[in-house]
């Protein structure tokens, strides 16, 4: 029972990154410092997707299902959690890309509207 409750908490814990990575820059324009943190989340989260990778934490979670006595799965925690609701077919290398790209072209918006937004008040 103890090591479903944690692999559940690491999935609320990696889905809370995964949102980070994506709204993290907008949340920063509010926030200037948390820039600090989001700009190297965003770059893992991006640089795993682009390069075919997988998050640490889902072997993590894995493990802890399997010690629970449950079954882990295969693949990758966007591929078993978001994609299923996203898109229904499996994930591919073209999605992971397309994934990848949306989240380096969300934060250069992010943080081109915070740039944006910091030279207007030193102006």
């Amino acid at each position: 029972m103890l090591y479903r409750l944690l692999a559940d908490a690491l999935v609320a814990l990696h889905l809370g990154f995964v949102l980070f990575v994506v709204v993290g820059g907008f949340l920063a324009v509010g926030w200037p410092r948390l820039a600090w943190a989001h700009v190297p989340a965003a770059l893992w989260g991006a640089g795993i997707e682009l390069a075919g990778g997988i998050c640490p934490l889902t072997p993590l979670e894995n493990r802890l299902r399997r010690v629970a006595g449950d079954s882990g799965y295969s693949g990758g925690f966007i591929e078993h959690y978001v994609l299923p609701v996203l898109y229904p077919d499996e994930l591919t290398r073209g999605i992971q890309i397309t994934l990848g790209l949306m989240v380096l072209g969300l934060n250069v918006a992010a943080y081109a509207w915070l740039v944006a937004r910091r030279r207007a008040v030193v102006c």
